[in-house]
């Protein structure tokens, strides 16, 4: 009969008994071929940090169950515990959220630098710890603050005659008890986030903060402008200021797996309007509202969003002779391309399109070019020197997902080609029962997220008819996606 040990069962938080014990939790249980001895059985974890006997899940030849490498160790059920740092208390406060310690940090944390392995970051007990459907606040925190500096200057912008009484109050629980920790030990105990919950509710427009399903956009409405009262990132021609842009389109047919790039341009065509300048930060929610109506059943996020044909005031080649262009005609749109590169000339260009009498009703606009730099180009260029016109490059830094009411994130870690990706889940598991426990948040490595949007794969992607033939975490990004986060390292050198 097999050992039963102080209730250990797959999915046990465990303590492999040692100097020093080693952490993690059991994915496998049962006899190993060739075992003689069956009243011992071995138990499989997957561990915290890498180990020099670890494997990936394998033992010898056989797959017992998949890790990443080195984190998977095998030993007698017997020399397992339950993990002793979540053990069961007689805590006399209102809720018990475990006994990883989560002190608050003072001082300016920068994010972690120079990771070139996501494996570092990742493991359970890391991130923010996810409690009473906290997982919109969950999710977008980490998006915002875990590996990148975009939205620092919300922690070190000083308190103004017009601000709210509980300004710094607000400031310092979000720098010193959720971002900081954050930052350096890798996890946020969800009684930390509690704090700002309860002052979002009490302070913010938006009620039910403390235990309602919200999501991200009213998060960051209250948190943004009703409470610390910062600047809009995005200033729109048509006079509009917001934190966030909705991608509003009518639905075009012909795109059967768009990317972001291409609903962007999209909606600012349709709209009819134009960027004032470049945002320091651009959060886009993707045209679906809330989890039930989706316009697109799958969407690729953009790895580097192109801004430039959407500014009001840049610098662009005609479409044709690549020559500075002067006009613009949205009514030329799909005539000579599918983007909004395409519809732009220069002076001669435009007179040659439009003399065409299928497009003699169309209604070019002028664009606005710097004065002089037309003579500059052509300067130059009558000289052989080659000017290049610069493009408004914006980096994807995270992309948070929902499904069924769950909010989840993926996020770059750190600014540049070839960082690392990870899988944010601040509800990946729970201890204890739904009245008396609380829940497990868990950092996942995504080391081939960049090339899943490469044009090969891309193809073989839109073989796959049925999403459910998709790896998890693929499908989880193209089918889930709900908000993409996007900087400029330019427009945040001025912010």
């Amino acid at each position: 009969m097999m050992e039963v040990i102080d209730s250990l069962e797959v999915g046990s938080m465990v303590e492999v008994m040692g100097h020093p014990p080693m952490y993690g939790y059991i994915r496998w249980i049962g006899f190993l071929p060739h075992q003689h001895d069956r009243m011992k059985p071995i138990a499989g974890i997957e561990m915290e940090e890498e180990t020099k006997a670890g494997t990936d899940g394998t033992f010898g030849k056989q797959r017992l169950f998949a890790c990443a490498p080195r984190k998977a160790f095998f030993c007698y059920l017997n020399k397992c515990k339950k993990d002793s740092r979540f053990k069961e208390t007689n805590n006399s406060g209102p809720q018990y959220f475990g006994s990883m310690e989560s002190p608050d940090i003072v001082g300016d944390i920068s994010p972690p630098s120079l990771i070139e392995d996501a494996r570092g970051q990742s493991g359970i007990n890391k991130g923010i710890q996810g409690h009473h459907n906290s997982c919109y606040l969950d999710a977008t925190l980490f998006s915002m603050f875990a590996y990148n500096l975009g939205f620092d200057f919300l922690l070190y912008r000083p308190v103004k005659p017009d601000d709210i009484p509980h300004y710094q109050e607000v400031q310092k629980v979000l720098k010193e008890s959720i971002v900081n920790p954050l930052r350096r030990n890798n996890f946020v105990r969800a009684d930390k986030i509690m704090k700002l919950r309860e002052l979002l509710d009490r302070l913010g427009t938006v009620k039910g903060m403390m235990d309602e399903e919200k999501d991200p956009e009213e998060f960051l409405q209250s948190l943004l402008q009703h409470i610390l009262k910062a600047d809009p990132f995005i200033t729109l021609s048509s006079g509009q200021e917001s934190f966030l842009y909705q991608l509003f389109i009518e639905k075009d047919e012909r795109l059967v797996m768009p990317v972001t790039q291409q609903l962007f341009e999209l909606s600012f065509l349709q709209s009819d309007i134009k960027l004032d300048q470049v945002p320091p930060c651009l959060i886009l929610q993707m045209p679906r509202f809330g989890k039930d109506y989706k316009m697109y059943r799958r969407i690729v996020p953009s790895l580097y969003l192109d801004i430039t044909d959407v500014l009001s005031s840049s610098t662009r080649e005609c479409a044709v002779c690549g020559d500075l262009a002067k006009y613009e005609c949205k009514d030329c749109y799909r005539q000579f391309g599918d983007s909004l590169g395409s519809i732009v000339f220069c002076e001669v260009c435009s007179k040659k399109i439009h003399a065409n009498i299928k497009r003699s009703t169309h209604k070019p606009r002028h664009i606005p070019v710097p004065e002089g730099y037309d003579h500059f180009v052509a300067e130059q260029r009558a000289y052989g020197r080659e000017v290049t016109l610069e493009r408004e490059i914006m980096e994807l830094t995270a992309v948070v997902c929902i499904q069924t009411s769950h909010y989840v994130s993926f996020v770059k870690c750190g600014s540049g080609k070839n960082k690392p990706w990870v899988f944010f889940d601040s509800m990946a598991d729970r201890r204890g029962g739904n009245n008396n426990g609380y829940n497990i948040p868990e950092i996942t490595p995504c080391p081939d997220l960049e090339t899943w949007f490469t044009d090969e794969q891309q193809r073989k992607i839109l073989g796959i008819e049925d999403d459910k033939q998709l790896p998890q975490n693929l499908r989880r990004l193209l089918c889930d996606s709900y908000i993409c986060f996007y900087q400029s390292a330019t427009a945040l050198l001025f912010k």
